[in-house]
């Protein structure tokens, strides 16, 4: 009986396992705040990036990995709780990895409002959230 009971929970956890490997969980890569637009090679390397100061430009960004046809994922960089500048895409195709940003190269004129920033993250799939992320913010003044 206690064979039966152990085979039984084996090949229920091995299905589990089996479709959890399927699915390819997201992966975020690299998500974070700074004062340039970014590549993916820059963006494997780890190393830390500058963060955006009130006279520099500001770009949110997001790299992702395993992600299917039909995700939604949106970037945004946000004052306060009030996004900015927002970009979000809608997978055609499933991708291996993503790099998404949204900001501004440039720098407003007379510098950024004083505030709060930070870059928001949302990626969901058949229309239900699965990562809902935002950076430390950083204080512009």
């Amino acid at each position: 009986m206690l064979t039966r009971v152990l085979f039984a929970l084996v090949l229920i956890c091995g299905i589990a396992a089996a479709k959890s490997a399927e699915a390819g969980e997201i992966k975020l890569l690299a998500f974070g705040l700074t004062e340039h637009e970014v590549t993916v090679e820059e963006l494997k390397t780890g190393a830390e990036l500058p963060v955006p100061r009130f006279n520099t430009p500001a770009v949110a960004y997001v790299l992702a990995a395993n992600l299917k046809k039909g995700d939604t994922v949106e970037i945004s960089l946000d004052n306060q709780d009030t996004a900015l500048h927002r970009n979000t895409q809608t997978l055609a195709e499933d991708k291996a990895t993503l790099l998404l940003q949204a900001g501004k190269t440039g720098v407003p004129a007379g510098g950024w409002p004083e505030g709060t920033y930070q870059a928001s993250l949302k990626i969901t799939r058949d229309g239900k959230p699965l990562i809902t992320e935002k950076t430390t913010p950083i204080l512009l003044k």
